[in-house]
């Protein structure tokens, strides 16, 4: 097996609605979806998360794109215009995302 970060195969996009965060995530070549979608759940996308993002996170999967979507609820300080956050968007959420390591099956 070989540990890489996700930004090495995959790539993300984020963005919100009030409270709630949307973060996707992309392979570049299906053949990493399957490794992708068995090791990042909702579960640890939460706990990657946890500093920032005070709801329940819920997984969508879109296995024909190789993408999973994210959406994390309370995530947000309570949305853009009441947020004290310095990045009330949330779209630096796409390189945080990116920086989650999984193991690959390797040479």
């Amino acid at each position: 097996m070989v540990r890489t970060k996700l930004r090495k195969i995959a790539h993300s996009r984020a963005g919100d609605k009030g409270d709630v965060s949307n973060v996707s995530l992309i392979v570049y070549d299906l053949e990493h979806y399957p490794e992708v979608e068995r090791q990042v759940d909702s579960r640890r996308v939460a706990e990657w998360f946890s500093e920032l993002v005070k709801g329940p996170v819920e997984r969508y999967e879109i296995p024909q794109l190789g993408a999973l979507n994210f959406v994390m609820r309370g995530a947000l300080g309570g949305g853009v215009p009441g947020t004290l956050s310095l990045e009330a968007h949330g779209k630096s959420r796409s390189s945080l995302l990116l920086e989650i390591e999984i193991d690959l099956p390797g040479p």
